[in-house]
């Protein structure tokens, strides 16, 4: 287990909270900054702060130099094929839309299919509910099995030669499930539809390698991998990026403006427009080589085993019902729960008062939680700073909390 000589790292983590020790197991919904993040984004506003690209003094170049040092770490952590394929975004959610309002309403006719599944977060449906809406195409999802996971066959079954965008989350934040996208990229590959690969959950986690998965576009934030807020990535292949046209305009991705017409720059800053996100994408790149030094296969194994400690000492607590599949194999290192009787905000609210953070809620995943037919969950996830003594602080705090609201009901 690698958290207690990583643990270190996170200042944040050595504190208490309402008497008693810090207990993070709220990663999912950001994860903690490692004092390298920290020291970049110092040393960025420090002693390298300017505008890029378009200066000519040393601090322009230091400050160019900085945030195209970090987008070349993404296309190697992501293995793109050139850095023309990486785009800064804020956030997963703006790559997705990004995607939607580029390439969606430049491809999509009336009666074209768009593939989901119930268990996508909102930022993977909305987009393609607006869509949809605008052009006259059919919105389906593909059904889950009854351990919250998606077959390759139902997949096939789902995607139609009508079919023009697959869009499916690589790793549940909801049931940790981690879904076959690779597969499910060559059947829509087959139907003549492009795969778009939401990988918030995912790119923290594990190793992920766009040319390996196949996948047209990939989205990703940098606050879920011990990065900066308000960075992401969206990974595209260029020829797809290349026959798109940009979302926003003005500032960063102009070539030639005349009075009627204007011009773009070349990849990846046509998509770029407005000042960067320059010290979170430096930020971003410090959270990457921290990752890269640790291992991303060490960080997978230890939340495999975290989880797997998880459910055997959750399944102890009468009345408690875990979500997503039982195999820690198939599954990231969170889990999804709720007590019998005892609403989620209720329990977490009880754990707070004993240092423990976890997150509930619906998760920005209502269709998911109607097919789970609960209205909200608890949700503890791990990350590489925790460890088994975290598990069993969590499930003290339960067992206090069931004996608390037995009591007081």
């Amino acid at each position: 287990m690698i958290a207690k000589d990583i643990k270190k790292y996170f200042p944040i983590l050595n504190q208490e909270v309402n008497g008693h020790p810090l207990v993070y197991l709220d990663s999912a919904a950001t994860s903690q900054k490692p004092v390298q993040v920290i020291e970049s984004l110092m040393n960025y506003y420090n002693l390298d702060n300017s505008n890029v690209h378009r200066g000519v003094h040393t601090l322009g170049n230091r400050a160019t130099d900085a945030y195209e040092g970090a987008r070349e770490k993404v296309r190697k952590f992501i293995n793109a094929s050139s850095t023309q394929e990486v785009i800064f975004t804020r956030g997963t959610t703006t790559s997705l839309n990004t995607v939607a309002s580029g390439y969606g309403r430049q491809t999509i006719k009336e009666g074209d299919e768009i593939v989901i599944s119930y268990m996508e977060h909102h930022s993977n449906i909305i987009p393609w509910q607006q869509l949809a809406k605008e052009k006259g195409a059919v919105l389906k999802y593909i059904d889950l099995e009854e351990d919250g996971t998606i077959s390759v066959e139902t997949a096939r079954k789902t995607i139609t030669p009508k079919t023009k965008i697959v869009s499916i989350m690589y790793v549940s934040n909801v049931l940790g499930s981690i879904n076959p996208v690779k597969e499910i990229a060559k059947i829509a590959h087959e139907n003549g539809a492009i795969m778009v690969v939401d990988g918030a959950q995912a790119a923290p986690h594990m190793k992920v390698d766009v040319q390996d998965l196949d996948c047209d576009f990939f989205a990703m934030s940098g606050h879920k991998m011990c990065g900066p807020t308000g960075i992401g990535v969206l990974y595209g292949k260029q020829t797809l990026l290349e026959n798109m046209e940009p979302v926003e305009f003005g500032g960063e991705m102009i070539d030639f403006v005349g009075l009627h017409d204007s011009t773009w720059k070349e990849l990846p800053w046509k998509f770029e427009g407005g000042t960067p996100i320059i010290a979170s994408a430096v930020g971003l790149g410090a959270a990457i080589d921290f990752l890269n030094e640790i291992g991303l296969e060490n960080i997978e194994a230890h939340e495999h085993k975290l989880a797997a400690y998880a459910m055997d000492q959750l399944e102890t607590i009468d009345g408690l019902t875990i979500y997503g599949p039982r195999d820690a194999n198939k599954r990231c290192g969170l889990v999804t729960f709720n007590l019998d009787d005892v609403h989620p905000h209720d329990v977490a609210t009880v754990l707070d008062m004993n240092g423990i953070a976890i997150r509930a809620g619906h998760h920005c995943a209502q269709p998911l939680m109607k097919w789970l037919k609960v209205t909200a969950t608890a949700r503890a996830s791990f990350y590489m700073y925790n460890d088994e003594a975290d598990i069993d602080a969590l499930v003290t705090g339960l067992r206090s909390a069931k004996e608390y609201f037995n009591d007081v009901f």
